[in-house]
């Protein structure tokens, strides 16, 4: 174990699993890991009187006002880190004198001797089963149940997600904390327009496009994008290009394939994983961001494009109303030639992206960090006060 600073005796000690923690530029450095560091750092000024003690999974990771300790084996492959979670971290857990453990991520050890906080995102391997790997289907199933159970407090995303947690685990709904996420500081302010048309360049981007952000992955239901351009491309063959941009996740060959077997080649970019610091240029050099997914535990695209002044489209389903407000338009995620006709009416309606702008930007302004930090904070004093 890595120890970068040294506990203090006398004070509360809450110990989070952050083996989910990468600082790496690449699509593992997505919403959980932002979740995890962007917690770990805004809680140390929430819990000033607290030693902060975070289990992570390489070594070099040193963030201010925590106490830092390496896994005592590799948990990079996914079965190692879930046997270090089950294993090891209860016997860490003990040896660290950890007063309150926070699993950060859906799951934590089953078995321990002190109080459990757990963050379910959400509970699409419920919802939507067919979308996702057997053995990760199974697993998260059992485990997060198990989890969610044993601890003293659930706190969740969204309300959505929250209403899943009691009808689908069978949480009282008197354990279950809404705590919203919040916006990725590094995003803001959008850059000037000068800076955004070297940025253009820079990325043979044309003046206007549509934009998805997210993992590539059947929930976030992109075929039905595609089907939507393939309408938008018959009827107005020099509409913008649409760009999907986001890291491959599993069932990611499909689209591709669906693409082609749509002759969208000319008129759909797949852009990749965008790492962090590019993030505000392909927003807001964006005509307007698109977000049909069918399922969402939060949903932060949609509120960083926000955030970049962009007008935002996004399902109706589950969180995704919560995050975007009246601030853009909620669709069905199930209608292709509906969401064809709103992309084009936006396009076609400077005058309304423009209210539609104002309106998000100070939506995107709802949801800090501080206010995450604050409220998890309150969450482990009533669980400890209750103990």
């Amino acid at each position: 174990m890595q120890e970068a600073h040294t506990v203090l005796a006398g004070q509360p000690t809450l110990g989070l699993n952050a083996l989910l923690l990468s600082l790496d530029a690449s699509y593992r450095n997505a919403g959980l890991s932002r979740y995890i560091s962007n917690l770990m750092a805004h809680l140390p000024a929430a819990l000033p009187d607290w030693n902060c003690l975070a289990y992570v999974s390489r070594p070099g990771i040193d963030i201010p006002g925590w106490h830092v300790r390496q896994a005592s084996w590799n948990t990079a492959k996914p079965m190692r880190r879930i046997l270090w979670e089950q294993l090891a971290l209860p016997l860490a857990e003990r040896r660290d004198r950890i007063d309150l453990l926070h699993a950060a991520v859906n799951v934590g050890p089953i078995a321990g001797r002190c109080p459990i906080v757990v963050t379910i995102h959400d509970l699409a391997f419920v919802r939507f089963p067919e979308l996702f790997p057997r053995a990760n289907r199974a697993y998260l199933q059992y485990m997060a149940s198990r989890t969610a159970r044993r601890s003293a407090a659930v706190i969740v995303d969204s309300a959505s997600t929250g209403r899943d947690v009691v009808e689908l685990l069978g949480v009282p709904e008197s354990r279950v904390h809404v705590i919203y996420p919040g916006l990725n500081a590094g995003l803001c302010p959008a850059p000037s327009e000068e800076r955004l048309s070297a940025f253009r360049r820079r990325q043979h981007l044309p003046d206007e496009y549509v934009l998805f952000v997210g993992t590539l992955e059947p929930r976030k239901n992109i075929a039905t994008l595609l089907e939507a351009w393939s309408i938008l491309v018959r009827r107005d063959p020099e509409c913008p290009p649409l760009v999907i941009a986001g890291g491959k996740g599993w069932f990611y060959e499909e689209l591709e394939d669906r693409a082609r077997a749509l002759g969208l080649e000319d008129s759909v970019r797949f852009a990749g994983f965008i790492p962090d610091d590019d993030l505000a240029g392909w927003y807001a050099a964006a005509t307007l961001f698109v977000f049909p997914s069918l399922y969402e535990g939060f949903g932060f695209p949609p509120l960083e494009a926000m955030s970049q002044g962009v007008p935002v489209i996004v399902s109706d389903r589950s969180s995704l109303p919560e995050v975007v407000g009246d601030a853009g338009l909620h669709l069905p995620p199930e209608e292709p030639a509906l969401w064809a006709e709103s992309i084009a009416g936006l396009l076609a309606s400077p005058e309304r992206r423009r209210s539609m702008r104002a309106a998000g930007l100070a939506q995107a302004a709802r949801f800090t960090w501080e206010e995450t930090a604050r409220r998890t904070a309150e969450v482990y004093r009533q669980v400890l006060s209750h103990g």
